[in-house]
């Protein structure tokens, strides 16, 4: 009951928080940007500019889906910021790049996301198959797996989710920073400008703190229901 509020609670602020973004991301999509280049453009150009040449600028499907694929070498920019000239379409655009300048310059926190992310996916399906079984009481038959031992199993897999989440804070964090700073050097945004490309990244990070502290929540709920059985 408790994993239950926990994740009713985080997901009831991370859907603000979403919803946050959504509204930042409309409003400032209603200002044209006085240099008039769309997102596709100042994504090629700071690429340029950072000397990357060997990472394409490709349009998806969806709303806020962009992202940086570093398998492939693409920065991923919906159809909204692909073809956007606006304030939102700029900080979008730079941030991904940002993505792409990390990867560049192996951005160590980068690299360590990057060599999380298989270790994640096979914690996921241990927790998915620790938790079927605890479903259906395959804890109860003697023998076959103590409840104390699958505990201590989720409790290492949310250890492993958490601190992927926090890895990704200053991931995240930097690339919004080398954005902003090369979008106003570089002359692309004025200052009214620049501060809603700021407070739009900022929303976008906030996404990303509260799936940090839900998880470490998670994590410390486990905990606490392990020393009580210990008690």
């Amino acid at each position: 009951m408790g994993l239950i509020i926990i994740g009713v609670v985080f997901m009831l602020i991370g859907s603000l928080v979403s919803g946050r973004l959504k509204s930042k991301f409309r409003e400032y999509s209603q200002t044209r940007l006085a240099q008039n280049l769309t997102g596709a453009e100042i994504a090629r150009l700071m690429l340029a500019d950072n000397g990357i040449h060997d990472v394409k600028v490709i349009s998806v499907e969806g709303q806020l889906t962009d992202h940086y694929n570093p398998t492939n070498k693409t920065v991923n920019l919906s159809e909204e910021v692909y073809n956007g000239r606006n304030a939102a379409a700029a900080a979008v655009a730079s941030h991904e790049c940002g993505h792409a300048v990390q990867h560049a310059t192996a951005y160590s926190m980068l690299e360590l996301r990057s060599a999380m992310v298989p270790i994640q996916n096979v914690t996921s399906k241990v927790m998915n198959i620790i938790f079927f079984a605890m479903m259906f009481g395959a804890f109860a038959v003697k023998g076959l797996f103590s409840f104390d031992v699958a505990i201590l199993v989720i409790i290492g897999c949310y250890s492993i989710f958490a601190l992927f989440a926090l890895i990704t804070l200053p991931v995240e964090f930097d690339a919004s920073r080398r954005a902003l700073a090369w979008i106003e050097n570089r002359g692309i945004v004025n200052r009214q400008e620049h501060d809603m490309a700021k407070d739009a990244l900022k929303w976008a990070a906030m996404t990303y703190v509260v799936a940090a502290i839900a998880a470490l929540a998670s994590l410390m709920y486990w905990v606490m229901i392990f020393l009580g059985r210990r008690d």
